[in-house]
Order: structure tokens, then sequence, then C-alpha cells
């Protein structure tokens, strides 16, 4: 019922919603003296925030249209490459000559849309030839599809690597941490599947009893039972996956602004603000960035839970019990992290991070023993949050250009970023990427040294056994 609930309220508001954006559009034209006065402002600025707040976003677009490439500017378009019932593989072909090192990027399916990760994609583009998993809301799936489940992301993961390759580089943006790392091992255990020649992952819960968050405790804390009866829902009838058990997108959504609401408070009243003092350029940002996080989708209920137990609560993955069940032949087969040897691993981690905290991501390195150190590097970026790892300033010119370095280096064993490279973005250069520095064994010590600090006072604080800034 709460989907139809949901859906209803939608319709009735319709008609103020529609009225309220023929009021804005009068008070925020610029033929209209009013527009220019406080009163017409104020009016304005309070009709598109009633607007906004009770529409519903629909999908956004990538959008990205050119990149900078050797100086010069290069056309870029979007090409649907392999295409199945829950997501479609997307290539951002480059108009020109030029061959980089490929590059797949598993966006999470959390209830927003790949587009989420565009300037992920943006940075990348002068320097990789790049794909992304472009996810399909639930919602629009038919019964007749099948189920899907963690299992059958999984598959996915490898039926996308091998359409691509073994000479593919997989970055998992946080969800897809668990599934891309139990792809890989899964690949490394088949000696008749090739695996990629290295995986990142930024910012994942690959084991999430290091560190808690809101999201850790809240998984830990309910069973699931309370979240199959509390968020699970079907989706109604006029709508083409009709009664598909679904994690609804607008639940989601609510979980989202919970966890930060006075942020997100603060941020909708300076937008009004803004409006009223009329500030265009504030207000646009204001604009697209929740456009983006306000489009969400709906998840399949079979993939939410078993995400839940298998992620949260069991911790499958880092005890050595994760399981996968071939969708194919219906037989399960282990999951054996000591099996990755050589396909290279990088695990990134955000300072202010509040959805996969601190060794979360790290926790990896632990898992693959028989990998050698110098196929191990992590990065631990200072002042940043989880949405910042793969988006804005600091993604361009401290993360990226590190995981760029990373996937050159076992492109080819060298150190070969293109001079030309090095103009567009600040790099890092080779005598920061030493394996007897940055591999990364050594900050799974450090962080074991800070359990045994504990209880010895000030000498234990945290920050002194996190990773040192730039590893």
């Amino acid at each position: 019922m709460i989907y139809h609930f949901y859906e209803m309220q939608h319709a009735v508001l319709t008609p103020a919603r529609l009225a309220a954006e023929s009021l804005r559009s009068v008070f925020q034209n610029p033929w209209n003296p009013l527009s220019y006065t406080q009163l017409g402002r104020t009016v304005g600025a309070g009709a598109e925030m009633f607007e906004r707040l009770t529409r519903r976003f629909g999908k956004p677009t990538f959008g990205l249209l050119e990149t900078m490439i050797d100086g010069k500017i290069v056309e870029v378009s979007e090409e649907i490459r392999e295409e199945k019932p829950f997501c479609s593989l997307i290539h951002f072909r480059r108009d020109t000559k030029r061959k980089d090192p490929k590059v797949l990027i598993v966006a999470p399916m959390s209830g927003h849309y790949a587009t989420l990760l565009r300037g992920t994609v943006e940075a990348l583009l002068p320097h990789h030839e790049v794909y992304i998993t472009d996810w399909v809301d639930a919602r629009q799936v038919p019964l007749t599809e099948g189920r899907f489940n963690l299992d059958d992301y999984i598959t996915y993961v490898m039926d996308y690597i091998e359409y691509l390759g073994s000479d593919v580089h997989v970055i998992a943006v946080c969800q897809p941490a668990v599934p891309v790392f139990a792809a890989v091992a899964l690949m490394e255990a088949d000696k008749s599947r090739k695996p990629p020649l290295s995986m990142i992952l930024m910012g994942g819960p690959i084991d999430t009893r290091v560190s808690k968050t809101k999201v850790t405790e809240l998984a830990e804390n309910k069973s699931l039972k309370w979240f199959e009866n509390t968020v699970v829902v079907e989706v109604p009838f006029y709508h083409p996956g009709a009664f598909r058990k679904v994690y609804p997108g607008f639940i989601q959504l609510g979980g989202f602004m919970s966890m930060n609401l006075d942020r997100h408070v603060g941020s909708h009243m300076q937008f009004y603000h803004h409006l009223v003092r009329g500030d265009g350029d504030s207000a646009e940002s204001h604009r697209r960035f929740y456009d983006e996080y306000n489009a969400v989708m709906d998840i399949s209920a079979d993939f939410y839970l078993q995400t839940v137990e298998t992620v949260f609560q069991k911790h499958s993955l880092p005890k050595g019990q994760m399981k996968w069940r071939d969708p194919a032949t219906d037989r399960l087969h282990d999951v054996d992290s000591k099996a990755i040897r050589r396909t290279a691993l990088m695990t990134i981690e955000g300072e202010l991070d509040d959805i996969s905290a601190h060794g979360q991501t790290t926790a990896a390195h632990d898992l693959v023993p028989n990998l050698p150190v110098a196929r191990q590097f992590h990065h631990f970026q200072e002042d940043v949050g989880h949405y910042g790892i793969f988006n804005g300033r600091r993604w361009r010119h401290q993360i990226m250009p590190r995981i760029r370095n990373f996937i050159r280096r076992h492109e080819s064993g060298k150190d070969p970023v293109p001079a030309s490279d090095l103009a567009l973005v600040s790099d890092h250069k080779a005598e920061n990427w030493d394996p007897k520095k940055h591999a990364l064994p050594v900050v799974l010590k450090r962080l074991a040294e800070k359990e045994k600090m504990k209880g010895k006072g000030a000498a234990s604080s945290e920050k002194g056994f996190m990773p040192r800034k730039g590893e």
C-alpha cells in the first residue's frame, strides 16, 4: 500500500505543482518587470521551492559530448554495447585513433542512476576508453525477465569483463566493491576465464566490522525479516515491472536525506535565499546537484535483501564464507579470495566518508595473501566525504591521477603516462609510486598496531595510525 499511497500523493499534488510552475515562470521571466523586485523574486523563489519539493525527478543524462585529448577537443558519443534485462553496458566512444587502457566502471545499484558518476567518467575520458554499467530501474523490468539478486549482479560483472577482454581495468564505486571483488576471485579460480588486469575499489563495504556507520548499524541491528516487512513493496500494476518486489527509490531517498538532514535543509534554505537575492550561479549549482540527487530508481528486493544479509549481517566475504550460485547451472561455488594472484588491487578511502568508513575498503588487502605486495596499493584522501571520492576537485586532482598511474603501471609494467596527459591534470610523479612505500599491507599493520595501542591513553590516537597523506 505504501507505493500506492506515494503515487496517489504525487497525483493529488499535481494541480498545485503545475500552478506553482506557472507562477514561477511568470515571476522569473526576465521580461516581467516584477521579476527584478524583492516581492517578485520572493514569490518566484517560493513557487520554485514548492515545485521542486513535490516533483518526481526522472533519469538524468550523462550529457558528455566532448573531451580534451592531446590539446584538442574530441567528440564523445554514447553506445550501448551490451543490453541485459537489468543493465546496459555503455561505451563512451571517443572520436580518436589513440589507444588508451580500457576501464569498466561498475556503478552502484544503491538507489541512484549511473549518471551520479558523470564526474568520474568525465575525468577519465581524456586518458581511458571508458565503459560503465547502467543499471535499470527495477520498476521498468517485467516479471517475465525473472529475478535479480546478488548472484546475478556478480554474473553480470563477469560477463561484462569477459566481453571487454582480459586487458580491462575494473573500477567499483561504493556498493559494487564486494560483487566486483567476488567476480574477480571467481574468475581467478576458474582457469577457463581471464580476469581483469586490475581492480580499483573506491569507498566500498568489503568488511563493515572494521568501522561502524549509521548504515552498518541499521543493517546489523535489524533482522532480515524487518527489512522485508518494512521497506520491500510490490510495484503497482500500471508499471512495466508490475508486482515485482522492490526496495523503492523514494524510500531510499528518504533514508539518504535523513542521514544528513540538517545539511540538506540548510542547502535548501540557502537555495531559497540565492533565488531571492538573484544569485543565479549559486542557485543553478544547487539545481544541478539536486536534479541528480533526487533522481532515484527502484532496486530488486532479491538483490537488496541478499546484499544486506551477505555483506552487512553475515560478513561472508571477509570471513571466507561467501558463495556464488551460478544462475546458469544453479550450482554453488566458493568465493575464494586467496585465488586472486594476478589482478592488481588498489583501494581508495576518504577521511570523512560516513557511508563506508575508515578501514572497510582497505580490508580487501587482508583477503589476498597470494597477491604480490608490489601489486597492491592504497590511497587515503584527506578532507573528502563519500561523494568526494569520485566527484569534485579532489577526485580530479588527487585521486584520479593516482588511479591513472596505477592502471598504466599494470597495463604494461612501465610508467607510461603520456606527457600530453600530464599537462591536463596535476599528476603525481613516478617516485611517489614506490611499491616499497605504497604497497599496502603496511597500512594494515598500522591498523593492527592501533588495536594493540587501545587503552594506552593519548598515544592510541586513531589519526596516527591511519595511512599517511598520499598513500
